[in-house]
């Protein structure tokens, strides 16, 4: 499958999650958080350290969501992600877009390997949905 059509994939369902969500607002994981909302797209937050981001309840991992997800966004370091994809695995969450930064090519084979759609190494959820500041 083309990158193109991961992305359509990952963007074909409802709701996401976003692994590595920030409070800080200059941060990543607080864009593609916000970006989510900006597209009126469901969208949960996770981060073990905060109860609310963006004005949404944050949940401390992917188990604690409180519905199934279609897929995640990741920003965390590659030694949490490659944790998250397994969780992920686990759960029956299929579509994986680790943004840059959070990957490496042990993490993206890993995923593959566990027939996820993985989408890594350049595209930006930021830059495909249009992110505004």
């Amino acid at each position: 499958m083309d990158v193109q059509a991961r992305i359509d994939a990952f963007l074909a369902g409802s709701p996401h999650a976003v692994v590595g969500a920030s409070q800080d607002r200059a941060k990543y994981g607080n864009k593609v958080l916000r970006v989510y909302q900006q597209h009126a797209r469901p969208v949960f937050p996770v981060n073990p350290k905060a109860d609310e981001i963006e004005g949404l309840t944050a949940y401390a991992d992917l188990a604690s969501l409180p519905e199934k997800v279609h897929g995640i966004s990741i920003i965390t370091p590659p030694q949490v992600t490659a944790a998250i994809v397994e969780q992920a695995h686990q759960l029956g969450i299929a579509h994986l877009w680790l943004q840059p930064g959070s990957e490496n090519d042990a993490i993206v084979a890993r995923a593959e390997a566990l027939g996820l759609n993985v989408i890594a190494g350049g595209p930006c959820l930021l830059v495909v949905l249009g992110y505004r500041e």
